[in-house]
Order: C-alpha cells, then structure tokens, then sequence
C-alpha cells in the first residue's frame, strides 16, 4: 500500500499510457485495467466521506446484481465488469494535462458591466472545455477578491462550465456519451451544441444583468488566452476527418498531452511536468472512484435486465421524441438532487439500447443530461465545490437555476425534435 501511495500519480500517468498501448495492441487491456484499479486504491485515502458512500452503494449495488444475475445464468465479461470506463479514465487523465497550458491573470483590473457578464460566462466555457473543472477554481477565487462569490456569479460559472459538455470533445461527457451511446457520431451534436452552449451564456448574462444592474465583477479575460482551446478543439475535429477510423477518444488522449508539451509555459517543463505527475495527478482520485463503480453499477444493471427480458421489454416503444424529453427530464431531475449524470447515463443507457434508438440521438440526451443537471444542480460536483469553497447555500444554487434547467429542458427538446 505505501508503494501505491509513493507512486500514485505513476499508476495513474500509466493508465493513459497503456491504454494507448492496448489500443495500437502492444498490451493486453488487462495492464491499464489494473494500473486504474491500482490508482484507485492507492487515492481511496484522500476521497470526501459522501464520495465514499456514493462509490460504496454503486459497488455494492453492482456487485449484488452481477451476482444475482450470474446465479440467473447471465454472465458478463471482465472486461465489461472492470474495464468499460478504461477509455474515459484516459481521457480524463489526458485533458488533466491541459492545465499546465492555463495561466492566472492577478494584475488586470476586474471588468464591470454587461460585458464584463458576457466576456466571464464566455471565457469559463471556451477555456473549460478544454482546461476543465480547474478554470472554475480560477475563474471564482480571482473574481470574488477579498468578498464573497454572488450568488450571480456562481451561476454564471457553473451554468456555462457544463455547457461546454454539449460540444467540447475534451469534456468528460463526451467520452461518458461516445461509451454509452455506442456509434454515436459526435460531430452531428457539434452545431447544436455549441448553439445550446451560446444560449446557456446569453440566457445567464441576461439573468445576471437583470439582478445586478451590472454591478458585477467579471474576470478579466484576454482573447489571446481563447486561443488554445479553439486551436485543440480544431485540430481534434481535422485529424479525426483525416482519419476518421480513430475514435474522438483516442485522438484525445494523444492530443491533450502532446499539445501540453508545445504550449506549456514554464522554465522547466521537466520540474512542472514530475510536479504535475507527482503532486496533481494523486488529486484526481474521485472521478477515477465515480467511473469505475460506474461501469460495475451499468453492467450489473445491464445483466439484470438480460435476466429478466419480459420486464423490461419496451418492444410497444420507440425513442420518440416524447420519450427524450421525458427522460431527459427525469435525468435532470436526478442530477439535481445529487445523482452523478454518469450514474443517471449508466442506469438510461442499457434500457434505451433496446430500442435501437439512433446512436447520435441518444448521445445528445446524455449530454443535454450532463450540461443541465451538472450546472443547476446544488448536490453534485460543482454545486459541492460552490457550497464547499465558496459558502454559496445549496437552496440558493437549485432556487436560482430551476427556471435555467426548465428552459434549457424544453429547448434541447425542441432541439432534437427538429434537427436530429
């Protein structure tokens, strides 16, 4: 145990390693596999109390159905069991490496006005989808100073840092929608994606100016720092035109830390990088926790449902429009009373597979799911850190985002009705 401890963030740096190794098949899967279940392990130490409960009852509840399933005659693989989520574990840690690109701007004065709302709900979303959950921290502690965070400016944060999970391809979400919505094409949700991404920041800044008046303090963002994710976010959608027969995944994986490598600023990228791998990357020990006991939840739900065909046949059903939105709408729901979206998504998925749905349609739902849920909700992540960091009250984050989730709710719906 105190060898995993010493070189926790080594089992974790090998987990993408070795995954891209399995993927070019110079390794068995089984390397990775055990080097993610290794990290995990080694960071349980260092997860919340009520993250280890989440995980606990996932695992719990999985493992009692895979076994209940088992005695029912339906046996899952291990690589479905303990390796589902290996790819998005890869990815997770490859975009980490893209906080190394990011700099803090302690100098500039801080904006006011309706610009100020704009330029701050713009810049969290283009750089979080790219840098992710780190640009919140960045973004909050250098615009409340020495005062507390408004209650406006953690809506503008969080609501418009989840909407980049409707486009960005860096964005966990992606990675959770591309593994449970198997076939999706990612590049059909880009467009209205990023058209729910602008309307995420208009409907935000327009509700944030009516409160203020415009007496907020934004974050003094500069354009040549857009630049880096527009730039990977470009060269992610090239390279997979050019060689379309390699997944947004694995493109990810390799891109995310070789673009670190280029664009990184510091004296030595030799120490950031054994400071990054040594100190940053042990830190990352909750979502490792959240997606493995994921991917054992899902497939014990999947075998659940394999065992019982009859009581969960929706042959009478289609994945109707009227079915999106009520299930979006049960998702979201669920998100915001505290259930991780990749929890929600690993109980929708193997239900709605049955019916054949369209791959890109059903990758819409989990990402329409996950930008919803993730900024309006008091109870995950983001509303933990907001209430956690920044003392903003969990009613105060769920009162103030119930009319943003209902909205955004009813426009995806129409979303997918016309266009996909």
């Amino acid at each position: 145990m105190k060898l995993l401890k010493k070189y926790t963030g080594w089992f974790v740096l090998g987990t993408l390693v070795f995954y891209l190794f399995s993927v070019a098949h110079l390794t068995p899967v089984l390397m990775p596999t055990l080097l993610a279940w290794g990290a995990n392990i080694a960071m349980w130490h260092t997860l919340a109390r009520s993250a280890k409960r989440q995980v606990t009852w996932l695992m719990g509840i999985g493992i009692a159905a895979l076994v209940f399933a088992g005695a029912k005659g339906t046996w899952m693989t291990w690589q479905q069991i303990f390796a589902v989520n290996l790819p998005m574990l890869a990815m997770f840690v490859a975009v980490s490496f893209l906080d190394l690109t990011g700099s803090k701007d302690e100098k500039r004065p801080l904006p006011k006005g309706l610009s100020a709302i704009f330029n701050t709900a713009l810049g969290v979303q283009v750089l979080g989808a790219v840098i992710n959950l780190s640009v919140i921290l960045v973004f909050a502690d250098r615009i409340k100073g020495t005062i507390k965070l408004t209650p406006e400016q953690q809506f503008i944060l969080t609501r418009n840092f989840s909407a980049a999970a409707w486009w960005s391809p860096f964005f966990v979400a992606t990675g959770v929608a591309i593994i449970y919505a198997p076939g999706m094409q990612w590049q059909q949700t880009l467009i209205p994606g990023i058209a729910m991404g602008l309307v995420a920041i208009i409907f935000s800044s327009t509700e944030a100016y009516r409160r203020t008046k415009g007496d907020f303090n934004g974050y003094p963002i500069r354009r040549e720092s857009l630049l880096i994710p527009i730039l990977l976010a470009s060269c992610v959608i090239f390279f997979h035109y050019i060689w379309p027969d390699i997944s947004i995944l694995v493109l990810i994986c390799v891109l995310a830390p070789s673009a670190t490598l280029l664009l990184m600023r510091t004296a030595s990228r030799k120490t950031s990088l054994l400071h990054f791998v040594n100190h940053k990357l042990p830190q990352i020990g909750s979502q490792f926790a959240l997606f493995l006991a994921a991917g054992i939840f899902s497939n014990g739900i999947s075998a659940i449902i394999l065992s019982y065909p009859q009581f969960f046949n929706l042959d009478n059903f289609t994945f109707s429009p009227t079915l999106f939105s009520f299930t979006l709408a049960i998702m979201i729901t669920a998100g915001i009373i505290g259930i991780h979206p990749v929890v929600s998504i690993a109980v929708a998925s193997p239900m709605l597979l049955s019916l054949n749905p369209d791959p890109t349609q059903l990758g819409f739902l989990f990402l329409s799911a996950w930008a919803i849920s993730a900024g309006s909700s008091g109870l995950t992540g983001l509303g933990l850190l907001m209430t956690s960091r920044y003392h903003i009250p969990t009613r105060t984050i769920v009162s103030n985002s119930l009319p943003y989730a209902i909205f955004m709710w009813l426009l995806c719906s129409l979303v997918n009705g016309i266009f996909l």
